[in-house]
């Protein structure tokens, strides 16, 4: 990528733009991982879990319902936010907005 593109937000990527950038983090991450870079490896991290949110439908996630994240916590929704759910994750008090691409999906569900 030139640098005019890596200045592009991820709501102006196409998807093919997304998928190469998603690649590109992951690289990123991998070779931080292997120089012991803890936590520009997390920075990659989180830049992935961003731009999978674009390649979602966030018309997909309900408010109301409750789903499983990435980890195996359970997060309800009670709104959103362009690709953030913003809600209550295990029943907690504090609301919380996470990239929706936390979500996992269910077997035999489609999103």
């Amino acid at each position: 990528m030139n640098k005019m593109e890596q200045q592009k937000r991820f709501s102006q990527l196409t998807e093919y733009e997304l998928r190469t950038e998603i690649a590109r983090l992951n690289e990123k991450a991998k070779k931080a991982e292997q120089l012991g870079m803890s936590s520009e490896f997390a920075v990659y991290e989180r830049r992935v879990l961003l731009a999978k949110a674009y390649l979602l439908n966030p018309e997909d996630f309900k408010p109301g319902e409750t789903y499983t994240i990435e980890g195996g916590s359970t997060f309800k929704i009670s709104y959103l936010n362009g690709y953030f759910a913003w809600g209550y994750r295990d029943n907690e008090v504090s609301l919380e907005g996470i990239p929706i691409s936390l979500f996992v999906k269910e077997e035999g569900e489609v999103k």
